[in-house]
């Protein structure tokens, strides 16, 4: 060292190991391959995250003096390289050619077709719902339910039952099948009397006395005359009350009073009514049949009830599981007499107390030019025969004797 000769190398000086021309260029690859290395990793990593990568720089490297800069660090940070965005190329048309624009999807012709169907049906549906409102209208039965009320007495279970069946078979015109509904209790009660005002309103209402048929089977069909002549008439008068209510889009009425004393051939010709496969205008009409069948079953009923005060409660409501109990068992009572009452609506007229016979007294008296006075009302109700359970009045005969005992006046 003295004279200015380098030191030999450990390496090199060592037996067998290569020379010195040779682990010069080695190193200097390994020295570049780190450079390469360190800047790959500078690029791939935020700034400011990372390992301090100084101090993974080769000794050379770090032995270099560093450069000053007035920039601050978040100026350096934002200087580092980007990826610049790949632009789009702009599409050339050729000056010759004409440049159309993109065509608009064409939209398929079912959807138009969907539109207008979905339109139609809205139509329809609230064209329905026009017709129902008016043909429920059209037979003004809110002023019958009030007429009812105010003319029959004891019965408001009945009443509000034979009223909800009027109405959801009114609602519509074309109907599958006729609406029958079946009035039973003892005498006196006002079956008849319901009736008389229903025939009476439904004239009215239809303005036309041939769509109202009523049937009294001890008046039109009488002991001596033959079944089957009081079948056919039968059968001939409710062809031609349902053909003129069908020319006229009106639903007809027919009452059968005291449908008890008819034949069994009657009831047949009412039953064929009934079928399915008559015509479509036999479909459409209102059956009310009148019977004092039952009459026994009812009074026996409410009797035995009257001390658990189920059949009529003291404030009128009507309990609807013992109406529903008093229903299967005339249902049971009269299939047996005939089938025809499978397919009726049974409605059962209860028996009339004290304070009702009252008022049908004093409802008499009033139609007849009497003063309605109640002493002497309650004076002619006192005269009638009743039934004593458990602190109540039932009578026997209802308002059945009423007009005879006020003509007497």
């Amino acid at each position: 060292m003295d004279h200015g000769q380098p030191s030999p190398d450990p390496v090199a000086a060592a037996p067998g190991a290569p020379g010195p021309s040779v682990i010069a260029p080695l190193r200097a690859v390994v020295r570049l391959r780190r450079r390469v290395c360190l800047l790959r990793k500078r690029r791939l990593l935020p700034p400011g995250v990372g390992p301090d990568f100084r101090a993974l720089a080769p000794r050379a490297d770090r032995d270099q003096p560093q450069v000053f800069t007035f920039d601050g660090p978040a100026e350096l940070s934002s200087r580092t390289p980007r990826k610049r965005r790949r632009r789009s190329r702009v599409v050339l048309y050729p000056e010759t050619s004409r440049k159309y624009r993109p065509r608009v999807e064409q939209r398929s012709r079912a959807q138009h077709c969907l539109l207008l169907l979905v339109a139609i049906v809205g139509f329809q549906v609230l064209n329905a719902i026009e017709n129902l409102d008016d043909n429920a209208q059209r037979y003004d039965l809110d002023g019958l339910e009030k007429a009812l009320q105010r003319a029959v007495f004891g019965q408001p279970a009945a009443i509000g039952h034979i009223m909800a069946l009027l109405r959801d078979y009114l609602a519509t015109h074309v109907h599958s099948r006729p609406l029958l509904l079946a009035l039973h209790g003892p005498s006196g009660v006002g079956k008849s009397h319901v009736g008389r005002l229903l025939a009476r309103h439904f004239r009215a209402v239809l303005e036309d006395g041939a769509l109202v048929l009523h049937y009294d089977a001890r008046h039109h069909c009488p002991e001596p005359r033959a079944a089957q002549d009081c079948r056919e008439e039968l059968a001939r008068r409710v062809a031609n009350v349902v053909a003129q209510a069908e020319e006229d889009e009106k639903t007809p009425l027919l009452v059968l009073d005291e449908v008890e004393l008819l034949p069994p051939a009657l009831l047949d010709e009412l039953q064929g009514f009934l079928q399915p496969q008559r015509s479509h205008h036999f479909r459409n009409a209102i059956y009310v049949l009148l019977s004092g069948a039952g009459g026994e079953e009812i009074t026996r009923f409410v009797l035995q009830n009257a001390s658990r005060a189920l059949p009529l409660r003291l404030d009128g409501a009507h309990d609807a599981r013992a109406e529903e109990e008093l229903r299967a068992g005339l249902r049971a009572l009269l299939v047996r007499e005939h089938p025809l009452w499978q397919a009726a609506a049974i409605v059962p007229f209860l028996l009339l107390d004290k304070r009702d016979v009252v008022n049908c007294f004093r409802e008499e008296m009033a139609g007849e030019g009497f003063f309605p006075d109640q002493a002497r009302a309650e004076l002619l109700a006192a005269q009638l025969n009743y039934y004593h359970v458990a602190g109540r009045e039932f009578a026997v005969t209802g308002c059945k004797q009423v007009v005879a005992r006020v003509n007497l006046l």
